[in-house]
């Protein structure tokens, strides 16, 4: 791998992510909302998305979409349908489904036409619709479902423009960031990850990962996760 993007480069994984691909030698450059110019990407406007893809010197090798949304300030995950709020259902799912795959819809075109390359967005466990047990977490786990079924077709569509090129979706497991600060007491301290771990353990799950896995979910563990 020569030269990566980050989108998220601001959050506890993608500074982190950063930060790991640099100091394995790869050309990195990360995009997030709060950045200016050229490295400004807010998911939530197409305009920005396609203005930092054109911005490219050089097709890279690793597309990296490190964002989501599961709360902002009293707004959390639902616990039951009397919860359910229709503007907040939009954002989950335009921050957490729309966004990735828009950020697809102009970096794919621009990364290698030939050889491995490999396009990768944070998605959740909770997202699998077999694994779903618990119930609740409506717009979260709804959303995460639809980038999951979003990768999977965007992969599909990706291998007639480069047969070798991966498209997939990661869980990272629970990480210490802000993400899940509201929801960390109830996890173990050896299943709470540092961001610093969860890059490296990501950035390991890709170097792995083969062709035939394009369109998949995998966990930080590198364990395929069922949709």
């Amino acid at each position: 791998m020569k030269s990566a993007v980050v989108v998220g480069a601001r959050g506890g994984i993608g500074a982190a992510l950063v930060t790991a691909l640099a100091e394995e030698g790869v050309a990195v450059r990360g995009f997030a909302r709060s950045f200016a110019g050229a490295d400004r990407i807010d998911l939530l406007d197409e305009d920005s998305i396609a203005a930092a893809a054109a911005s490219l010197s050089a097709p890279p090798d690793l597309v990296f979409v490190a964002t989501g949304l599961l709360h902002d300030g009293d707004r959390g995950p639902e616990k039951s349908m009397a919860a359910l709020d229709p503007a907040w259902l939009a954002r989950q799912y335009a921050v957490n489904a729309i966004g990735p795959a828009l950020v697809a819809k102009y970096f794919l075109p621009r990364m290698p036409k030939t050889g491995r390359c490999v396009f990768a967005a944070l998605s959740a466990r909770v997202g699998s619709i077999s694994d779903n047990r618990l119930g609740g977490w409506y717009g979260y786990r709804a959303a995460k479902a639809a980038l999951n079924q979003l990768i999977r077709t965007i992969a599909v569509e990706e291998r007639r423009r480069n047969d070798r090129s991966i498209v997939v979706g990661l869980h990272p497991g629970t990480v210490a960031t802000a993400l899940s600060k509201p929801f960390q007491a109830g996890v173990r301290a050896d299943q709470l990850f540092m961001p610093d771990r969860a890059a490296v353990q990501l950035l390991d799950v890709i170097d792995g990962l083969k062709a035939p896995d394009s369109g998949k979910l995998f966990g930080w563990d590198g364990a395929e996760i069922a949709p």
